[in-house]
């Protein structure tokens, strides 16, 4: 008896409670900051790889495009994103017994501020960086393009998180 008490009471709050979700994590009032700039992120780091900026910046703006209804604007925008890729380097890592490294760790770091033209509070300035490991028995130019891809991708998901949620 408990049992189908139990059930019931369980279908009765699933059918009338609702919980809405964004997977995206964005929490934007429109109404106040419609707009953004997001500003081309050059490559001041020391090792440079001449793709990176541009992959990272369409990455930047694809990304926006894509989770909110901001418009793009340059003229006395509600939200800014600018920046600088700050770091492209390459680590050995796990040292054999014959001295030589059996990974390679690659790291991107980016540089990012973000002001709320409507809400000063909000604005921020931090530091990020991702990084992957590669067997050293590879060429960087063999895995090159694949762990920018996961990098960069890594990277702005997190300026997005940061920027665009309230958490």
């Amino acid at each position: 008896m408990k049992k189908a008490a139990l059930l019931i009471l369980f279908i009765l709050l699933m059918t009338t409670c609702t919980v809405s979700y964004k997977f995206n994590g964005a929490s934007i009032n429109y109404a106040e900051t419609p707009d953004i700039e997001i500003r081309d992120f050059p490559n001041q780091a020391q090792l440079v790889y001449p793709p990176l900026s541009q992959t990272f910046n369409e990455r930047m703006k694809d990304v926006f495009t894509r989770n909110t209804k901001l418009k793009f604007t340059k003229v006395n925008p509600s939200l800014e994103i600018e920046g600088e890729i700050v770091r492209y380097d390459l680590t050995p890592l796990s040292v054999k017994e014959d001295n030589l490294a059996s990974q390679t760790r690659l790291t991107l770091g980016v540089t990012m501020r973000f002001r709320n033209n409507k809400n000063p509070q909000e604005d921020k300035e931090e530091t990020i960086s991702a990084y992957r490991d590669f067997d050293s028995n590879l060429m960087l130019t063999d895995v090159q393009d694949q762990l920018i891809d996961e990098l960069v991708k890594d990277i702005v998901d997190q300026i997005f998180n940061a920027t665009m949620s309230n958490w």
